[in-house]
This record gives C-alpha cells, sequence and structure tokens, in this order.
C-alpha cells in the first residue's frame, strides 16, 4: 500500500523517537516490555503518531513520549532522567523497527502488537538488527498478512475511516459489491475497469493498490 500518515522526511525521527520511548520506559524505568506495548496501543499517542500529526512526530522525545502514555493509562508517573548508553539496546530496536513498519504498512499499532508480541520481537532482534530494517517489514507483513486475512480494498477503507455503506455511496459502487469484494465472495481482479476506477477515486489510491498480487 502507498497511501501513508506522513512524509518520509519525518520517519528517521519518528523512529529514533520511538526507540528512546520504548528504551527509557522498559529499560530505566522497569516496566515490563509487554505491558508498555498494551499502554502505548491503547494510548491517544500512538493513534497521534498513525495519523503522522507534527507535534508528535517532531514535537516530542522519546522521554517525553514514554512519560504522557503511562501517565494516560496507568496515572503512572515515570521518572524522566535518560540513561547514557553507548549502544542501542534491544528494546530501542523494537521500537525504531515497529514505527518503520507503521509507516510503511499504515497498519495500525494495536494490530500490530496483536499479532507481533513483546517475545516475538526479542527473538526478532538476534536475527535482524543488523539487516536492512525492509528485511523486518518484509517479514513483519507476512506474518500480518496471515493474520489478518483482509482485502486490499478493506484495508485501504479502514485506513481513511470509511464505511462500506459511505464508499458504496461516494463512489456509486453497490454497497453488496464492495462487501463480496472485501469478503473475497467476488474476485475484484475481474471488476470491470470503470467499478475499479470509481473505487480508486473515491479513496484517493491508485486501481493497482486495490488488486491482490
Amino acid at each position: 500500500m502507498t497511501i501513508r500518515a506522513y512524509h518520509e522526511i519525518y520517519l528517521n525521527k519518528a523512529q529514533t523517537t520511538l526507540g528512546d520511548a520504548f528504551d527509557h520506559a522498559i529499560i530505566t524505568c522497569g516496566i515490563p516490555g509487554d505491558i508498555f506495548i498494551k499502554c502505548f496501543s491503547a494510548s491517544t499517542i500512538s493513534k497521534r503518531i498513525e495519523n503522522g500529526e507534527p507535534a508528535v512526530l517532531a514535537g516530542k522525545s522519546g522521554i517525553d513520549i514514554a512519560i504522557d502514555v503511562m501517565l494516560e493509562t496507568t496515572g503512572k508517573q515515570l521518572e524522566n532522567e535518560p540513561k547514557q548508553r553507548l549502544v542501542r539496546s534491544r528494546e530501542y530496536w523494537i521500537g525504531w523497527a515497529v514505527c518503520y513498519y507503521q509507516w510503511y504498512s499504515s497498519r495500525s499499532f494495536a494490530d500490530i502488537f496483536r499479532v507481533l508480541s513483546y517475545e516475538d520481537l526479542q527473538n526478532m532482534y538476534y536475527t535482524l538488527h543488523e539487516a536492512d530494517i525492509t528485511k523486518f517489514a518484509d517479514i513483519a507483513d507476512t506474518r500480518i498478512r496471515e493474520h489478518f486475512t483482509e482485502t486490499n480494498l478493506k484495508r485501504i477503507r479502514t485506513y481513511y475511516r470509511c464505511s462500506q455503506a459511505e464508499l458504496a455511496r461516494l463512489s456509486g459502487v453497490s454497497l453488496r459489491s464492495i462487501q463480496m469484494y472485501e469478503q473475497c465472495n467476488k474476485d475484484i481482479n475481474k471488476a470491470s475497469a470503470e467499478t475499479l476506477y470509481r473505487l480508486a477515486r473515491t479513496l484517493g489510491c491508485t486501481i493497482e493498490d486495490l488488486i491482490e498480487k
């Protein structure tokens, strides 16, 4: 999928910030990794990153994010003194890598962590932390696609927060057809050019984005 919430120029900063947040919360403050993941996924901070809000992407440090997440979800105030480290921690890599995949896939953090547990990510670190980040993205994408057997149409529609009924009304494609395409009861690859054009135009994507590979 090619539609992303924010420009790639912000990606490095976002990755570094989320890596620092995971490192600070889990290593410095001693919060169990699986707990911090749950808190982060449930927080408004994660939604604001997903939406590409500059105030979060460029305006907060990793420590700020860790503090905000725990205060919002548990009422717990974290210490705000960073620890000096000579090398990046495993926890930093987890936050850094997941941030990249969220940007790359436009999936929610909640969905990503529903499939990839903290233990899974720890295990992936040992074989992938020195590899190109796209290797992690490919492996994560395969596992998540296997878990969420959804079509490109449904994924893009959901990303735009557009209901099936609304898409039908705006595109002129029948609600029943949209439902059948999303449930794989009807092959969208065999849809007419006009149908694909109407859906793509309404969703702001290309026809190729809707085709199932």
